[in-house]
């Protein structure tokens, strides 16, 4: 994709949605880390389905800590592998309180230190927690790079380190914001609705997807 057509591409998602957000629930930046922990291969919605009333009751380390392993997987035995990820919760809760005070780095080497925390989850804490302009590649944005031609890579890390080249400044900071919000609302898996799609002109995708057939109204 060309660079203005790269500009062009996120002035139009901007103008569509001016301020993106992430859809998880959190009340701090230490829930904020849980929940995107959570949330790998789990829905937003059935995440904060879940740690609602969890983050009611908890919202510190110490907390969790103090909540123990089976009373967390009762919280959140409706998120897939909760096992495993009530493991690393307690688990990254712990090292939270000996290694940095309770309190949740602002530093990519640190958070990836952590049970649980790769580097998609890191960089959706650094971004959404701190600001950084990192780019977080989960699946939305892995296919909708690859499809439109935006960035196309063979690894979510090779996709990532596209995005980090072509997005221009002014779109860095809620740029893999949009993607996910497009590649879950708009560039879908199965169907992208591209007849509502606000950038299907510098889309590399062909051929696009036809809107659906109208409805005919008849009488009862």
């Amino acid at each position: 994709m060309k660079r203005a057509d790269v500009f062009d591409f996120f002035r139009r998602l901007a103008e569509d949605n001016p301020h993106p957000e992430t859809e998880l629930e959190s009340v701090n930046d230490y829930t904020l880390l849980v929940a995107v922990v959570l949330s790998a291969q789990a829905t937003d919605a059935g995440v904060n389905k879940a740690t609602r009333s969890l983050f009611a009751q908890v919202d510190t380390p110490e907390k969790m800590v103090a909540l123990g392993l089976d009373a967390l997987k009762q919280h959140i035995r409706t998120i897939g592998l909760f096992n495993t990820k009530a493991k690393n919760v307690i688990a990254l809760s712990e090292a939270l309180v000996a290694n940095h005070g309770g309190a949740v780095p602002p530093d990519r080497a640190a958070l990836e230190a952590l049970p649980g925390v790769g580097r998609k989850t890191a960089n959706v804490v650094m971004n959404v927690a701190f600001g950084a302009e990192t780019f977080a590649v989960d699946t939305h944005i892995f296919r909708v790079g690859n499809r439109t031609g935006l960035a196309r890579g063979k690894t979510p890390n090779a996709v990532e380190a596209v995005l980090e080249r072509v997005v221009p400044a002014p779109f860095r900071l809620h740029a893999h914001h949009w993607l996910i919000l497009h590649g879950r609302y708009v560039c879908k898996a199965r169907r992208p609705e591209c007849w509502r799609c606000p950038v299907a002109d510098l889309c590399a995708f062909r051929p696009k997807t036809p809107a659906p057939p109208a409805k005919i109204a008849t009488d009862a």
